[in-house]
């Protein structure tokens, strides 16, 4: 049975973070101890570079942007370098941040040249009149507000070239496993996020991602898109997502958590849960969501195989997962 992993703190808690590095059909059975654990320590590492953030009096966006920082640079999730590559064997990023207090937002779609795409949308967040900015405008942007640039093949790694490969030569001996109903089936969904809880009790959610292996040249996800990947609001939840994203997008997934938190009076724990496994679950929409309310109450369902995950709270206890036990 699918169930939700949540903790639940009875009053305001001082600060909260939670992380995802992407949800995914790779079975227990077949992933190697080793590589288990070097993704558990890059998802604590993470919990830990972004709670050092809040302890110290850092906002809930400060936390999120941090945490997905490291994430990106870190080449074993698929967001900044290590990224999968597109049709054409390129690296197209995307990115989003909220600010739950504000309900402020900015994200950057299909860029190439940024470092770290998260502050990116930062940037077009806090210095910009705009919500989302996309392509070769977006990494210009991004340079005139003084983020590193790198070369496009910065981001690029032997591992997501060999993935690539076989992916289109499995596509050529199997064409019709590929129907696009069938793709996310093949592959994993590598997604990076997190939201987060400061000491003003001010909530923020960040998502960042290379997408979908061998997607065509320009296809943006639900990351960037507010409302469907990435949302935050004080008054109910912050929540990043990943998986399959055109369902995300289609169903709005992120915002109806906290529609449902809002207008039906849902704890974020039931709310997150019926998205994920019931309402997505229906229409095969496979993926996750990590999702945080104004009490510290954090919810983590998926109705994939796997999902790399994890939380920290004010007493520092950090506790990483992939599987479900």
């Amino acid at each position: 049975m699918t169930k939700s992993t949540s903790s639940s703190p009875d009053s305001f808690s001082d600060v909260v973070l939670a992380i995802h590095g992407g949800a995914q059909v790779l079975r227990r059975d077949v992933m190697s101890g080793e590589v288990e654990q070097r993704y558990l320590f890059h998802l604590a590492a993470a919990l830990e570079t972004g709670f050092k953030v809040l302890q110290k009096g850092g906002s809930a966006v400060d936390g999120v942007e941090s945490a997905v920082r490291y994430l990106e640079d870190c080449p074993v999730f698929n967001s900044g370098k290590g990224a999968v590559l597109n049709i054409n064997g390129h690296v197209e990023l995307d990115a989003a941040i909220m600010d739950g207090r504000t309900k402020a937002a900015g994200s950057v779609a299909c860029i190439r040249t940024v470092k770290n795409p998260i502050s990116a949308a930062r940037a077009v967040m806090e210095k910009s009149e705009h919500v989302l900015l996309a392509g070769p405008g977006a990494d210009e942007f991004a340079q005139e507000c003084g983020l590193e640039i790198v070369d496009a093949e910065y981001f690029h790694t032997d591992h997501q070239q060999q993935k690539l490969q076989e992916f289109q030569k499995a596509q050529q001996q199997a064409p019709q496993a590929f129907a696009a109903q069938s793709l996310p089936v093949l592959s994993k969904y590598g997604t990076v996020g997190a939201v987060a809880l400061d000491k003003d009790h001010n909530l923020a959610a960040a998502t960042s991602t290379g997408g979908i292996i061998n997607k065509l040249r320009g296809r943006i996800g639900d990351s960037p898109l507010i409302g469907a990947g990435t949302y935050a609001d004080n008054e109910t939840c912050a929540v990043s997502a990943t998986g399959h994203g055109e369902f995300f997008i289609r169903w709005v997934a992120a915002y109806d958590i906290s529609a449902m938190m809002k207008y039906a009076g849902l704890d974020v724990v039931v709310a997150a849960d019926k998205v994920i496994n019931e309402k997505l679950k229906q229409v095969n929409g496979s993926g996750g969501v990590i999702a945080l309310d104004a009490h510290g109450t954090c919810a983590l369902p998926f109705n994939s195989e796997g999902m790399f995950r994890g939380c920290v709270t004010s007493n520092g206890d950090i506790r990483v997962f992939i599987f479900r036990n």
